[in-house]
């Protein structure tokens, strides 16, 4: 374990470990936001009658059409009509027996109860402005598939197909402690020699779209006692995420920590920067898995950890089978230099077209993290890029600040 893993080896290594979330039925309402445990088949068909697409008249035969009756959504006629026959109808509103295509209003004209077409017009094809029974969906066919994110557009899918509740799964218990004897919880009270405890909140902040509120736990002392007392608060979660003393210093003690606890250390060290001393561990105990993640304790490398490694690490515990985010080339609008031995995720600001690092890098610079909308991907051993080469960019939610 003295050697460092490349991200990708890492990110594997953690998804084989990352505890899998069993189903939970929800009602399909309140599904936003979580993956879907089975695939969903409709239990009707979309539109189960042929509807129409327009406002004008459904028609039977070549016209000139009597007038007997009208179509509105969620009132149909309510009978046949014959060769000759036409009825007025909205659009949604179901088609007639009888009757197999629309002429739209503006294409005709309407006298003593007759309808004919307009001068100029053509009588429509067979099926013309009429949506087809089952056209969207039928009844059986699946819908979404298990690991779908659920959304607006899917509730509205699962809602209009029958289903009341759907099963995803369940949300992770997370845990997020922060250790560090320099470290104050209230930043009001935060003598020279401290700081304020933010990394907990930033990554519970992270962590609150995708998987709602963790448990917050310390700040915790550098001391083998604290962290013991710290982790058995957390003990009934699958996911515990640590921020600080991951690293083997003299006073980096929740490696040690974790194997009086009955963890076993999986990797530590991952070659990316900012974020190098990464540790991953598991514990069995009383017949459940818990992963803790080590982030490091460096406010910037704490955020970029988490984007990189927390947050996929629980998309793929509720069933996400694609977690990693994705990335999108653009313009770089300044000269980037040659990369080292480490992949970098440089803090970005982009204007959607071309991107620039912020002006500081060191990873303790929270100013300049909050000025970041993106991180910029750097490989490892990059060459130098002139502006006007496309780099890869990542996206972040961070609400960024103006530079000032």
């Amino acid at each position: 374990m003295s050697g460092m893993l490349t991200l990708p080896e890492a990110q594997a290594q953690l998804f084989a470990l990352a505890p899998k979330m069993p189903g939970t039925h929800v009602e399909t309402h309140l599904a936003s936001g979580r993956y879907l445990a089975k695939d969903i088949a409709a239990l009707r068909s979309q539109p189960s009658a042929d509807l129409s697409a327009m406002d004008g008249y459904a028609i039977s035969g070549a016209g000139p059409w009597k007038l007997i009756g009208e179509s509105r959504a969620g009132a149909p006629f309510g009978a046949a009509v014959k060769d000759g026959q036409c009825i007025r109808i909205s659009t949604g509103a179901q088609m007639p027996e009888g009757s197999d295509r629309v002429l739209i209003q503006e294409n005709a004209e309407l006298a003593a109860n007759f309808v004919e077409l307009a001068k100029g017009e053509v009588l429509p094809e067979p099926a013309r402005h009429v949506r087809s029974a089952g056209f969207d969906f039928a009844i059986g066919q699946v819908i979404l598939t298990s690991g779908t994110l659920m959304g607006p557009a899917q509730i509205a899918l699962a809602l209009a197909a029958g289903h009341h509740a759907i099963l995803v799964h369940r949300i992770p218990r997370i845990a997020v402690i922060d250790s560090g004897d320099e470290l104050v919880r209230l930043p009001a009270k935060v003598e020279a020699h401290q700081i304020p405890a933010s990394n907990g909140m930033m990554i519970n902040a992270m962590l609150r779209p995708l998987a709602g509120d963790a448990a917050l736990i310390g700040p915790v002392p550098d001391n083998l006692d604290a962290l013991a007392h710290g982790l058995d608060q957390a003990s009934d979660c699958d996911i515990i995420i640590t921020s600080g003393g991951a690293s083997v210093g003299d006073h980096d003690l929740v490696q040690q920590a974790l194997r009086n606890w009955g963890a076993e250390l999986t990797f530590w060290k991952v070659a990316i920067k900012p974020g190098k001393p990464l540790m991953i561990a598991t514990r069995q105990h009383d017949g459940r898995k818990t992963v803790i993640l080590g982030l490091p304790g460096n406010p910037v490398s704490s955020f970029v950890t988490c984007f990189l490694f927390a947050l996929p690490l629980i998309r793929a515990a509720m069933g996400n089978a694609n977690p990693l985010p994705n990335a999108q080339n653009i313009i770089a609008a300044v000269d980037l230099p040659a990369t080292g031995n480490r992949r970098e995720f440089l803090r970005g600001i982009s204007d959607g077209d071309t991107v620039r690092p912020a002006a500081i890098q060191d990873s303790s610079a929270l100013m300049a993290l909050a000025q970041a909308n993106c991180l910029i991907d750097r490989p490892a051993g990059s060459p130098a890029i002139k502006a006007g080469d496309r780099v890869a960019v990542y996206n972040i939610d961070n609400g960024a600040i103006q530079p000032i």
